[in-house]
């Protein structure tokens, strides 16, 4: 009975997120139009948000999520963190390629942009393997040595670490991605730390984000 009570997963919302803005940033790499600087201006900005969320992920995690891992069972974040390392490699890598598309003009951009594309690719599907193996495996850690509410605590302090403009940032990417209910839990959470004028200008800043059928939903829920 106890193994089908669900715990406290902290990876979930923000796995999402990423996962949604991945996905989406490589969709616009492919199609972007060389020959238009707008918008290839805006694509590699896009390229470079992606790249800049991802390094601030990977630093949240090395700092909070493996630090709490090793601290009860040393050397259980070893995989993620070698991994880690390797992420970072290749994101200062992307970012040289991001360079040379902005750059170049006529054929040399679209060969960088081709490079850049395919490199993109890959980036996207190994963390795609990396994001599983920490919601298996380092959950599998995690919730063999913390409660829920000791994990909520450590998700509490990433979430404390970050400026209002990054959150902002987070959640342009995660409340698009989450389910009705997700959706809920997260602003429902928000609400409760939050002093209710801020919360409504909060609110009114995510509401673009959202469909109006989504927006409705996420209003019966906060009822």
């Amino acid at each position: 009975m106890q193994a089908m009570i669900p715990r406290y997963d902290m990876y979930a919302f923000i796995h999402k997120a990423l996962r949604a803005f991945m996905t989406d940033t490589l969709l616009s790499m492919g199609r972007m139009d060389c020959e238009d600087d707008a918008d290839t201006a805006v694509t590699l900005g896009q390229v470079r948000g992606l790249l800049e969320m991802c390094r601030a992920h990977l630093d949240h995690e090395n700092r909070f999520v493996h630090t709490a891992m090793d601290a009860r069972a040393p050397g259980s974040a070893d995989r993620a963190e070698k991994e880690h390392r390797e992420h970072l490699r290749v994101i200062d890598l992307l970012e040289t390629d991001v360079f040379a598309v902005e750059h170049s003009h006529g054929e040399k951009r679209e060969h960088a942009a081709g490079q850049l594309y395919r490199q993109l690719a890959v980036f996207v599907a190994e963390n795609l393997e990396h994001m599983q193996m920490e919601e298996t495996d380092n959950n599998r850690v995690l919730w063999a040595l913390y409660t829920d509410e000791e994990l909520r605590a450590i998700e509490g302090a990433i979430v404390a670490s970050q400026p209002p403009e990054k959150m902002i940032a987070t959640l342009r990417w995660m409340l698009p991605a989450l389910n009705p209910s997700e959706r809920g839990l997260l602003i429902g959470g928000m609400r409760q730390g939050m002093p209710a004028e801020a919360f409504h200008g909060m609110l009114e800043v995510l509401r673009p984000l959202l469909g109006s059928g989504d927006w409705c939903k996420l209003e019966r829920v906060l009822a």
